[in-house]
């Protein structure tokens, strides 16, 4: 893979900015724009940096976006933590994407998800930043996959109940919801596809008092 031309890295000297600061602006450009299509002239203006302090922080292009994506995405533990705190797998999912229909919506960001867009496509050279979005999306997909089973579990849901599948319907739903952000739907629209996502977990007895019995699926 080609990576921008990455100059020594001078030591001992701090950094003469803030560089969560200047992370969030490259999070920014990169959301706005995609990667490749980001260019380092784009980014040092985004960021307000020289091309010189850019590469003395984050090593190279490829690097500043992941670390970007990274940002955005968020600590998986922390979203771990969040889903296990709904009463739910059902709902956990719904807060997500709930959750995500407001921040592909937001007033001050880009419509649509970083993740979604930034790197859909674009040449073989952006292959290892395409494969690490793809590693985001799969890290969701497996929590949202063990919420699901600690419901099934607890008899919340049928022990028949597609948990990879409803991971994936999760996961396409929010994709999905990026292109249509994208493409001018207002954040009612989204909020509409968003219940209509888990509209049909009750098949799997979703939200049957305090269980399911087993012997009933």
């Amino acid at each position: 893979m080609k990576h921008d031309q990455t100059p020594p890295r001078k030591t001992g000297r701090p950094l003469s900015f803030d560089r969560d600061d200047v992370l969030e602006k490259a999070m920014l450009a990169f959301w706005k724009s995609g990667y490749e299509t980001t260019s380092i002239a784009d980014l040092t203006a985004a960021m307000g940096v020289t091309a010189p302090s850019l590469y003395a922080a984050f090593g190279n292009k490829q690097q500043l976006f992941v670390e970007a994506m990274r940002r955005y995405a968020g600590d998986q533990a922390a979203l771990e933590a969040s889903m296990f705190q709904a009463p739910t797998a059902r709902e956990a999912v719904g807060d997500m994407l709930r959750g995500a229909a407001v921040l592909f919506t937001g007033e001050t960001t880009p419509p649509g998800c970083l993740l979604a867009s930034a790197a859909a496509t674009g040449s073989p050279d952006a292959a290892e930043v395409r494969a690490a979005v793809a590693g985001e999306r799969r890290a969701v997909r497996d929590i949202i996959m063990r919420r699901i089973a600690a419901d099934i579990a607890a008899a919340r849901l049928s022990p028949e109940t597609p948990a990879d599948m409803l991971a994936d319907l999760a996961i396409a739903v929010t994709q999905g919801m990026s292109v249509l952000a994208r493409d001018g739907a207002d954040r009612g629209r989204l909020l509409a596809v968003a219940a209509a996502a888990t509209a049909g977990w009750g098949v799997y007895g979703a939200d049957v008092g305090v269980g399911l019995s087993r012997s009933s699926a």
